[in-house]
């Protein structure tokens, strides 16, 4: 008896999981097209995604992009769903994949192709308020007066989970970040960084 309850159970834990996967791609495409976003080909999609565009934003994803969102299909922990709040320019490249990754995008970031973004990762190219505790007084000008700067991830690059990319960063094609690193400074091509703050570790022809 207890067989057959295993196996009732594995079923239904299957269909469950595998059901809703008709309905993710189809319902998040269509909350990009409404927002307003321009899209590729082959965008596969795995939970729903949360996308904000504002009328000053732009968001373009390329081809065969996979999109993780969520507990159901980020299992390493901390999750929440894949995030999109776009107020600048933000463009995804082709073949790039990410699992429960929160961009905020308030002026300008670049993501290349084949790139792989770790569960969790969160990118921001603003530090969201000022330093100044007197600005910060009043709403719009704390936002007015926050620093903002371009985030850049080349061709290739591996963003390990939990990690923070903060405003004004490039991160060179091929380049690897460990997990739960903080990025704040230019990571060269070619090499892999790690830690809070990330420092060096070692080029990848070294591995």
């Amino acid at each position: 008896m207890s067989k057959y309850l295993v196996l009732i159970f594995k079923i239904f834990r299957r269909a469950s999981k595998t059901i809703p996967l008709l309905f993710y791609s189809p319902i998040n495409k269509l909350n990009l097209f409404l927002n307003g976003a321009s899209i590729g080909k082959n965008i596969n999609t795995k939970g729903f995604l949360r996308v904000i565009v504002t009328r000053r934003g732009c968001l373009k994803i390329g081809h065969d992009v996979s999109i993780n969102s969520g507990q159901n299909h980020n299992i390493i922990g901390r999750n929440q769903k894949t995030t999109f709040w776009v107020e600048g320019n933000l463009s995804i490249g082709h073949n790039t994949g990410m699992s429960s990754t929160a961009i905020i995008c308030n002026h300008h970031i670049e993501i290349g192709n084949y790139v792989k973004i770790g569960g969790n990762t969160v990118i921001y190219d603003t530090d969201f308020h000022s330093l100044n505790p007197e600005t910060r007084k009043d709403p719009n000008l704390d936002k007015s007066n926050a620093k903002k700067g371009k985030v850049i991830i080349r061709d290739n690059a591996f963003i390990g989970s939990h990690s923070t990319i903060l405003k004004g960063v490039t991160i060179g094609e091929n380049a690897v970040i460990g997990a739960c690193s903080l990025v704040s400074k230019n990571i060269p091509a070619n090499e892999i960084w790690a830690g809070n703050p990330v420092k060096f570790i070692k080029k990848i022809d070294e591995v």
